[in-house]
């Protein structure tokens, strides 16, 4: 959910004192040892499981010679790695309970409040002539805000900040004048003003996009097939045409190919995800691409037992990791020009166009997965249909232009302009 209103700059780092701090308070914190109870058992839960499959990655990694047992050891890793997104939280979250602190701290026209635990946090800092209201609080029981107890509350825009625990109701105005008299400026009362509560948690674009931004058409001009990034699609699929007629490709080199583009596309949608938040994709980014990588395991396990294996007339090899790698080699041109399409698309598309401007993690996640899944739906078709009359050429690339077609299409219809479609193509 996309909050409105003044947004106070954050910093995760240490609780040393800042630049002109003179006022510096540690905040009562209230713990529940109740709720420290029952979180750790959940922590407990979610580690037990994590290690025992860890003791069985690290036995597959210690001793394969053969595909299969690569795509073991890649698919338990990734399922690690996603499972512990959420111990990591629940430790995370225990330890700021067991061990958590709250720091006010104010200088000369601020105020931050660091959150944490001894020494390493979160600060948010805030333009003490901004605040309003500032004031005493007793939440309900069942609020969100019901852990802190009695607090204090200040306005900022058109959000409600809170901080400290167990407050007296006559510690506030005291707390008042001191931050005044440290700042220079006083706290207001009152409603906010208009340009206060307009403007978005969102990204812009000085600081959400890596790379400098290009002059570009603006986001609400659709691609067309004459676009460059369009063209760069075009050209960068035809090079599995020319490796057909001249190179002599054969069915399981393509799909080996495409499989590969996969994983390209799931590279720049981790991109996007840093792109679009960073500190979300913190634990996004390895979540998805732990997820992405055992489905690219299993994927691949799968197009090489019925596309390689199955082709082979000299029966199964078993999954022979130097004849696996063999089959990439004549591919690198290919994968160069694949990649380097999707790289163009993102940078001209995802990041100069501002394409990055009202997307979610959430969203930006599931992406991939339908014009992978979809497209792999077809190539399987076409290549069960190859298999069937011998896999001629004529027939190959029939399979390829299908492939072309609809790749375009998904490329003009994700890049159409005005509000994001929902669809994945790079």
């Amino acid at each position: 959910m996309i909050r409105k209103g003044l947004k106070p700059g954050l910093k995760f780092g240490l609780d040393t004192p800042g630049e002109g701090e003179i006022f510096r308070r540690v905040l009562p914190f209230r713990r529940s040892w109740i709720a420290i109870a029952v979180l750790a058992a959940f922590d407990a839960a979610f580690i037990i499981p994590a290690v025992i499959t860890f003791r069985q990655a690290i036995s597959e990694w210690s001793n394969f010679d053969s595909l299969f047992d690569l795509v073991a050891a890649i698919f338990l890793s990734a399922w690690i790695i996603g499972w512990m997104i959420a111990p990591l939280v629940l430790t995370a979250i225990l330890l700021l309970l067991i061990s958590g602190r709250e720091t006010l701290k104010a200088g000369p026209g601020k105020v931050e409040i660091f959150l944490g635990i001894p020494l390493v946090g979160v600060t948010a800092r805030y333009d003490v002539s901004k605040m309003r209201n500032l004031r005493f609080e007793h939440p309900p029981k069942k609020s969100g805000k019901a852990w802190r107890g009695p607090h204090v509350a200040f306005d900022y825009g058109a959000n409600t900040i809170a901080f400290g625990s167990n407050i007296r109701s006559d510690e506030v105005a005291e707390l008042r004048s001191q931050l005044e008299l440290v700042t220079g400026a006083k706290i207001r009362r009152g409603e906010a003003f208009e340009e206060e509560t307009i403007e978005k948690w969102e990204l812009d674009a000085e600081t959400a996009s890596p790379l400098p931004i290009a002059t570009a058409a603006p986001f609400n001009e659709p691609l067309s097939l004459t676009s460059p990034t369009t063209l760069v699609l075009i050209i960068a699929n035809l090079v599995p045409v020319a490796g057909s007629v001249f190179l002599d490709w054969k069915l399981s080199d393509v799909m080996l190919l495409y499989w590969a583009e996969s994983a390209v596309i799931g590279f720049f949608n981790v991109c996007k995800i840093f792109v679009i938040d960073r500190w979300a994709a913190l634990f996004a980014g390895p979540f998805f691409a732990a997820h992405f990588g055992g489905f690219m395991a299993v994927h691949f396990l799968f197009i090489y037992s019925i596309f390689i294996e199955g082709m082979d007339e000299q029966g199964s090899s078993g999954g022979d990791l130097a004849e696996v790698a063999l089959l990439f080699s004549s591919l690198w041109p290919a994968l160069v020009a694949l990649f380097l399409s999707h790289a163009y698309s993102f940078y001209a598309n995802f990041l100069a166009r501002g394409e990055y401007r009202g997307r979610t993690v959430k969203d930006q996640m599931s992406e991939p997965y339908s014009r992978i899944i979809f497209m792999q739906m077809v190539l399987i078709f076409g290549g069960g249909l190859t298999m069937m009359l011998g896999s001629p050429v004529p027939v190959l690339l029939i399979m390829i232009a299908l492939k072309i077609f609809f790749d375009i299409k998904a490329h003009l219809k994700q890049h159409s302009g005005g509000k994001h479609e929902n669809s994945a193509a790079a």
